[in-house]
Order: structure tokens, then sequence, then C-alpha cells
């Protein structure tokens, strides 16, 4: 178990936009960062990042809280993992108390295929390294290949030795159990139940997560056997998705944010030879056809998408219909051809990575006017076949959702078409007119349509934008009281009382002292306030930050929603129209006695009409008498605190 000192120490070397900025591309917009959510698709920008208080809100997930809540929630993290990743980033040493029998039972399975994988990433490595079968084998090829050692470390490349059980003998030896070898699909079950190595006599290339954690492996056969196929890739397990990881990106993530461009290739060795010669924004879809998942992993990092293609024209034409869906998600798509008979790796390799990057500048083209040429040049002079690549050109286009981007498409491609502009906008219109027909009706069945903000109508709410979310749940009157106190403790409970005297006074024990007699009715706000309470017996005044990294993502959920008020007016805007609301602070002694009897008066309602039910239903005399007598007490009650309000009680 992670020490307290460890996890004060993490906390506090923690930039929340500078680790959220590794998985979203984030725009400063006032105070805040903005950027488009990681865990739904959207056009419009909801998720925003609060330096200040250290914390993100998702407005079209509902998701929020601190960046370890964003690690679990993203990358499916466990607590500990998330706090070991950043302590990884900031350089800062764990301490661990002894683990406990419980806690080890604590380890779920997702966190043992990690390990796993971990392990045979290390041992494939060192069978590289240290074996004389891997040095004359694997090592050779990767120097062939021209990578380097320094190359070969960062990539973990490895080799996996030809033998039977080399790798699944010593993993059972080290004590990793045989469920977690075969669901991660590094050994394979024999029918007598025996197992035995997947990747036998290959060299190994591991996969990693967006966080650098090896989740997967392809492996490469040197052998000339035709019947031997020539990569074995890991299955799908719980901890690999093939359609949701591009191979390299972890290694790629930050050049790509910073040179605001992605380079697509096709192989592990374009990707290493690549990256090796100092062009470190490239990565690959490991041998799949690109994905839709795929496709926004790198849209939240940057909008500008370069495939490079070897010479194999078959192979160009076959992929270039598959790539509308980068147009659909918004991004800008280039192209660049290499010469027959060279791809990425094999051209950086002969001529070196200034002529690998003066290529792709003076060969780039935009990918539809890139499609409309390789079509024409097939269709010739044929008007059925011209007809036909023209429908497929708009169909391209019509999947930009910018309409101005689309547009200035249309008028370059009826130059290269020679066709009137004007049929082809009136083709475009038909084609966006029936697919906006078809998504009003799927949202229709589906009943969760919801229109999108432009940034013009979403800046009149500030930096955080209301209307992208769901409608809200209406919540009962008791579940908005309760919550108004705890946003009150969360942004005052720290302050001192100024009001009628009193001095030295915190209102965080004051509001829990007051709120003694009264029983929450929302669990999560109910837990909250015992949790407030036992660190106020302890001599512990917990601010927002205490609440934002707790354990407990109920809490923490909880608490980003209280802390990021959506309805909160920007400076500009204030200012522009003119508009002050009042501001809570001018009267805190209205605001925390104001919100915590209105709380009791909500209360005393309930019981008063629990009262008023039992009088109906009781027969007997006395019993009656009782619970007149309850209820006219409860009335006084009730009246003493609508006088205090301000209020005035007609019934």
């Amino acid at each position: 178990m992670i020490t307290k000192t460890t996890v004060d120490r993490i906390m506090e070397a923690t930039d929340i936009v500078e680790v959220i900025g590794e998985f979203v591309q984030l725009k400063k917009r006032g105070a805040n960062f903005i950027g488009l959510s990681p865990f739904v698709n959207e056009k419009t920008p909801s998720f925003t990042v609060s330096p200040a208080k250290g914390i993100f809100k998702d407005f079209s997930s509902g998701k929020g809280g601190s960046a370890i809540t964003f690690l679990m929630e993203l990358e499916k993290f466990t607590y500990p993992e998330a706090l070991k990743w950043l302590a990884k980033k900031y350089s800062i040493e764990i301490e661990e108390t002894v683990e406990s029998k419980e806690n080890r039972e604590e380890d779920n399975r997702r966190e043992s295929l990690m390990i796993v994988s971990g392990y045979a990433a290390k041992f494939f490595h060192e069978s590289l390294l240290d074996t004389d079968e891997g040095q004359s084998i694997g090592l050779s090829y990767f120097k062939e290949r021209g990578f380097n050692s320094e190359t070969i470390k960062k990539f973990e490349l490895g080799y996996s030795p030809d033998q039977w059980e080399a790798f699944t003998g010593e993993a059972i030896r080290q004590g990793y159990q045989e469920e977690f070898l075969v669901d991660s699909g590094l050994s394979v079950k024999r029918d007598n139940g025996s197992l035995y190595d997947r990747y036998r006599g290959r060299v190994m290339f591991p996969i990693h997560s967006f966080t650098g954690r090896v989740i997967a492996f392809g492996g490469r056969t040197l052998k000339k056997d035709k019947n031997v196929p020539k990569y074995v890739n890991s299955p799908e397990s719980e901890i690999y998705h093939k359609s949701n990881v591009l191979y390299g990106l972890y290694f790629a993530k930050r050049a790509i944010r910073d040179e605001d461009n992605c380079y697509l290739v096709e192989g592990y060795a374009d990707v290493i030879s690549v990256h090796q010669a100092g062009v470190e924004n490239v990565v690959a879809s490991s041998g799949t056809s690109l994905t839709v998942e795929q496709i926004r992993l790198i849209g939240r990092l940057t909008k500008n998408i370069t495939i490079l293609y070897d010479g194999d024209a078959a192979g160009i034409k076959a992929s270039l219909r598959g790539l509308d869906m980068i147009l659909e998600e918004g991004l800008n798509v280039k192209v660049v051809l290499f010469p027959d008979g060279h791809d990425p790796d094999s051209f950086v390799q002969n001529f070196g990575t200034a002529a690998f990057k003066k290529h792709i500048d003076d060969n780039k083209k935009d990918f539809i006017l890139y499609k409309t040429d390789i079509l024409l040049k097939d269709a010739g002079n044929d008007p059925i076949k011209k007809a036909t690549v023209i429908r497929e050109i708009v169909e391209s286009i019509s999947k930009i959702p910018d309409s101005i981007k689309a547009s200035v498409f249309i008028k370059e491609c009826s130059t290269q078409l020679q066709i009137d502009e004007r049929a082809l906008l009136s083709e475009l219109n038909k084609m966006r007119q029936a697919k906006a027909k078809k998504d009003h009706e799927k949202n229709e069945k589906s009943n969760n349509y919801r229109p999108e903000l432009s940034p013009e109508d979403l800046a009149l709410f500030g930096d955080q934008p209301e209307a992208t979310e769901a409608a809200p749940k209406v919540e009962k009157e008791s579940d908005t009281q309760e919550k108004e106190i705890i946003r009150l403790l969360l942004l005052y409970g720290n302050k001192m009382i100024d009001w009628d005297g009193i001095a030295n006074t915190y209102i965080g024990p004051f509001m829990v002292a007051e709120l003694s007699d009264v029983e929450f009715e929302q669990p999560v706000c109910k837990q909250f306030l015992e949790i407030y309470r036992q660190e106020v017996e302890n001599g512990v005044l917990p601010d927002e930050q205490f609440f934002i990294h707790s354990r407990d993502k109920d809490i923490v959920s909880l608490t980003v929603d209280l802390l990021a008020n959506k309805y909160m007016l920007s400076e500009n805007w204030l200012e522009m129209h003119k508009i002050f609301v009042p501001d809570e602070q001018a009267n805190m002694k209205a605001t925390i006695l104001g919100a915590i009897f209105h709380l009791k008066k909500q209360k005393v309602g309930k019981i008063l009409e629990n009262l008023r039910k039992q009088l109906q239903t009781t027969l007997e005399a006395a019993d009656q008498e009782i619970l007149l007598n309850q209820y006219m007490h409860m009335k006084k009650v009730e009246k003493h605190i609508s006088d205090y309000l301000g209020s005035v009680i007609l019934k």
C-alpha cells in the first residue's frame, strides 16, 4: 500500500493540465482549458480543465475529478496504478507499506494480465540480448533492419526462443498463474491441459497502451517456410482490443501534439525506423484496417493526419474508400506516395532523415484531390466511369463536417473534374440532406437526440458549456438542499465566522454542529458529511483538494459536480453585457444559516407529512392525541424556522 507521504508528494507535483494534455488536445479559454471529450464522440468541446481547482469536468459524459480520476476513467487504472503512473511521470520514488493478504487478493484480473504481459516483454527482451540464440537470430535481424541499440531498448524489442515451453515454463516457475498466461494470449492450452508458447522462434514487437504498459505482442517469424504465418499477433483480451490501439502511439503522442500532425504508416518496422530517424510523430494501425476508435485516438492529439503509402498502387486504391471516416471525424487528411520499391522504412534507411522529410514536403497532397486524381486516371474517357468517380468524390466531400472546407473542395474538384461547380454543389446538398434525414430517424429511434451548440453559443456560458449536456434529471428537493450544504462546506468550510460576535470558529465545524440533529437521505451526501465530521473530530479541516483526491469515485464525482458550476458566467460576458449577480460571500451569515435552515425546514416538512398520514389512519383516540401533540410541536418548529428565513407559512 502506498504511504500517505508518497501520495501527498504525488498530489503536490501533479499538474492536471500537463497530465490530461498527454491524452487530450487542450486549448486555453479564460482561466480554464477546453477540449473534445475523450469519453464520448463530440464535435463541440465540452471537456473543461480547471488548473486552479485541479479538476476536470466532462459535460458530455458527466465524468469529472482529479488527474487520478481521469486516469482511472480513461485508462481503467486502479487507484494505486494511477498513483504509480503519476509517480513515474514526476520521478517520485514510491514508498509502500507491507501489503496484506487481503490487499493482494484485491488485485483484479486486468492488473494480473498487465503484470504477466510486462514480465513477458522483459523475458523476450532479455532472451534477445542475453542468449546465444537471441543474439544470432533475433538481434542480428534487428541490426540488419538498421535498428540501433537505443531503439531496440526503447521499443523493448525481443525474441521468443524456438522451443515449445521456454517462456511458459519459466513464467510458471516464477509464480505466474496459467490462467493469465492463457488469457493474455502468451501461452496456448493443449487438449491435454498442458501449455505451450504461442510465439516460438519469432522476433517480438511489444504493443504498448497509451500510458506505456505492455498489453499485447506482434511476433514475426524469420523462417522461409510458407506454411508458417509471417506474423502472429495477440488475441483480443480484457486489456487488448486491437481496434482501440495504435502501434507506437505511446512513443509518438508528445511529438504529435508538438508537430500538430500524425504520420500514419502500415507496419511495426515503418514506425521504428522513422522514429529512430528523428521523426517521432508516427504510428501504425498494426496490420488492421483503420478504425473509428483509432482515428479518435489521433484526433485527441491533432486534427491533421498524413498517410504514408508505399508504391503499391493496388493497395492504395483498396484503402481509399476506408479513409472517408477520417474526414467524417473532422480531421484533415494528406497523402504521400513513396517511389516504387520503397516504403517509409526502406526510404528513410536508404536516404536519411533530410531526404525523408523533403520527400514528404514535396509530395504531400490533400486526400480529396489525390483520390480524384487516382480515380480519374482509372476512368479514362469513359463517361459512365467518370460519372461514378464524380459521385464518389462528392460523397467523400459530404463527409466533411465543416461546410466552408467542403465548399473549398467542391470548387477545386470542379476544375479537376471539369464539371460545373453548381452541379457538384447540388449533388453535395442531396447527399447531406439524405444523411441528415437518416441521422434524424436514427436519433428519433434511439430517443437520444440533442443538438450541438456552436462555439459562439457556448461562449455565452463562459468556460463550461451547459447546453452540450443531456437534460438533467429532476432532483428531489431534499437532494438539492443536501448538495447545497456540501457545496458550502467545500467552498467556505475553512473560512472563519465573522458574524454575531462569534470568534475563533471555522464555518465547517460550525455547520457540522448545527446539522447534528439532521439525517441526510442521499447516500453520497451522507457519506461526505460523515467523512467531514470525522476529519473535524481528528483535528483536521478538510478542503476541496482532500475530497477531489478521495479514493471513493462517488465522493470525487459529487465534489467536482459542485465545484464545476456550469452556470457560472464568464468575466468577459459580465463585462460586455454589464450584468452582475449577487455575491453569496457578501452576506456569509445569510448564505450559511439560510442553507442550514432551508434544509431543516424541508426535513420538518417531511415529518409533518408523515404525521398527517398517521393521523388519517390511526383509530385509537389516545394515539391520535399523541400524534396531534407531535404535529403541533413540529408546526411550531416549522414556524420558528420560517420566521427566521423571513417566509410566511399560511397553512
